[in-house]
């Protein structure tokens, strides 16, 4: 079988100024610890929402639809900010939202938990993050738990759309001067994260419809992070470690490599 034919327009890393593969590189390391943070973030705001350790397909029901009982306050407090404070003084804080939050005991002891706890995050300075300043707040925060509501979807959806198809724009940029054969991986490997990125945003909608949408979600979510990984160490290993394809060597109208 033939192999396809460089493209005019094609050059390879070795072919690339010397200041090239250097900025590459660099935007590339960033992106990379970018997007591991991103990672870890990511799994320690969604897992233990099921009461369980770990991410899995129950935490991701319930932080889009919400866990069908107790309050958000109690699912945030079983979950994702189940140490930030002491068991007990959690404990607290769930039985007096499951007993009807009344205002008295929120004056009397919710509010210097929530002040010494809580406050340097939720103080309301952070549109992410609820905002538990005033019983009014926090009273809305210990109705029953529907999950992460469409407003907040939205506002989200946008900020992932713009900021991952930048990310995945850029490290397939650099990944366009890899030689990589066949063909088809090539461009399956650039196109298919920004397809899964959509898939992934849609499916956090879906979910609210029907809760098995979710294993879209982590599929979606899962084939993102290959892509990426796999983009990252083939451009890496052909910048730096291995040698020049015999195709680009046998152009015979440059050097092997340009310094500039």
């Amino acid at each position: 079988m033939s192999v396809a034919p460089l493209h005019r327009l094609y050059n390879h890393y070795s072919e690339l100024p010397f200041s090239m593969r250097i900025l590459y590189t660099g935007a590339l390391c960033i992106l990379g610890m970018g997007y591991l943070f991103g990672m870890l973030y990511l799994v320690h705001v969604y897992s233990g929402r099921d009461g369980n350790p770990g991410l899995s397909y129950e935490d991701l029901v319930i932080a889009y639809t919400g866990s069908g009982k107790g309050s958000r306050l109690e699912s945030a407090l079983r979950g994702p900010m189940a140490s930030m404070l002491p068991a007990e003084e959690a404990n607290a804080l769930v039985k007096w939202a499951q007993q009807g939050a009344d205002r008295p005991t929120y004056e009397t002891f919710i509010r210097p938990t929530i002040d010494k706890r809580c406050m340097s995050c939720h103080d309301g300075s952070n549109p992410h993050l609820a905002n538990l300043g005033g019983y009014d707040n926090i009273k809305k925060v210990t109705e029953q738990d529907t999950g992460t509501d469409i407003f907040t979807l939205v506002r989200v959806s946008h900020i992932h759309l713009f900021g991952m198809t930048f990310i995945f724009f850029i490290v397939g940029l650099i990944f366009s001067h890899a030689y990589v054969r066949p063909l088809w991986f090539k461009y399956l490997i650039m196109g298919l994260p920004l397809f899964c990125e959509a898939v992934d945003i849609s499916s956090w909608y879906l979910v609210k419809l029907y809760h098995p949408f979710a294993w879209l979600t982590m599929g979606a979510g899962g084939i993102m992070g290959v892509s990426f990984a796999t983009m990252w160490f083939i451009s890496m290993y052909q910048m730096w470690i291995g040698k020049t394809p015999a195709a680009i060597l046998q152009r015979g109208d440059r050097d092997e490599e340009i310094i500039g």
